[in-house]
């Protein structure tokens, strides 16, 4: 990506080098599978936001802050640092203007928060494992830098776009909150059980990528920011990110009961019509029956 002279968004709290300690924790994925981990990580923020809304004020436990120097962030770490918060400005000025021209109203900015190891947020207290998050509680974005990295050891998914593709896919949960989508789905998840809940949180997180899509095609429109190689990498991203790819390499089979993200062919295909079209209004996948997402 082009981001040489972009601006910092000003809304990023960089926590790396705090750890939250104490209260609950919210896991991300099953415990010891690391692929599984990444469907919850990568996928998208509505884990929290699900507990969030299932427990009610049971998750808005105080937790206090400690400081640590077990943290020493590298040149990278400041790289993948500041594009973030380059990503986050992208996604303010594109989200600002769209709502504004779609008669949405002023757009509410999102917060980043940047940390290593534990942090302490609106939704519980989560860890590294648990990955980016959206809570929608403080309305802000939960990102450990390493996350990043581990995109590119577990499952071969690195490159500037697609760490752009999942700030961006936060967000896009953000925008949900905003229209009141993220609100309603959840709402309707908790009367739910279990199976027919999944079939509304692949709904969420297929819209979720295709926003993603929506913000990387105008803020391109924008900025000229995507380079050769870029969309590639964010589709190989997607597609390495689907229930159906990482269960086969967990467990050898799908277990379609239990997808909550969407299969690889779906995420491609959502982020790609963001991508070619940048009209926000041809993404409700909420009002699709599910056998056509």
């Amino acid at each position: 990506m082009r981001m040489d002279g972009r601006r910092r968004s000003g809304n990023v709290d960089d926590r790396r080098g705090l750890s939250g300690r104490g209260g609950k924790i919210l896991g991300g994925g099953i415990a010891g599978v690391v692929i599984i981990a990444i469907v919850t990580l990568l996928g998208g923020g509505n884990i929290g936001d699900v507990l969030n809304n299932v427990l009610g004020s049971q998750m808005n436990t105080q937790f206090a802050v400690q400081s640590t120097d077990t943290y020493t962030p590298d040149a990278e770490d400041e790289r993948l640092a500041e594009l973030a918060s380059q990503v986050l400005a992208g996604t303010e000025d594109v989200w600002t203007a769209e709502f504004r021209k779609q008669g949405w109203g002023e757009y509410e900015c999102p917060k980043l928060v940047l940390f290593s190891g534990a942090v302490n947020s609106g939704c519980g207290n989560a860890t590294s494992q648990t990955g980016p998050f959206y809570c929608s509680a403080d309305q802000t974005v939960y990102l450990d830098l390493d996350f990043f990295k581990e995109m590119s050891t577990t499952i071969g998914a690195d490159g500037d776009f697609a760490y752009a593709y999942v700030i961006a896919h936060e967000v896009g949960h953000h925008v949900q909150y905003l229209l009141g989508t993220l609100t309603d789905a959840h709402q309707q998840m908790s009367r739910l059980p279990e199976k027919e809940a999944n079939k509304i949180s692949v709904a969420l997180e297929l819209q979720a990528d295709f926003y993603a899509g929506v913000w990387a095609y105008n803020d391109n429109e924008m900025f000229g920011s995507l380079e050769e190689g870029d969309v590639e990498n964010a589709i190989n991203a997607a597609s390495k990110i689907g229930d159906d790819y990482l269960q086969k390499k967990a467990y050898g089979r799908e277990m379609p009961d239990s997808f909550n993200h969407g299969r690889s062919e779906q995420r491609v295909r959502w982020l790609k019509k963001g991508l070619d079209t940048g009209n926000p209004l041809l993404g409700n996948t909420m009002d699709i029956p599910y056998s056509r997402l």
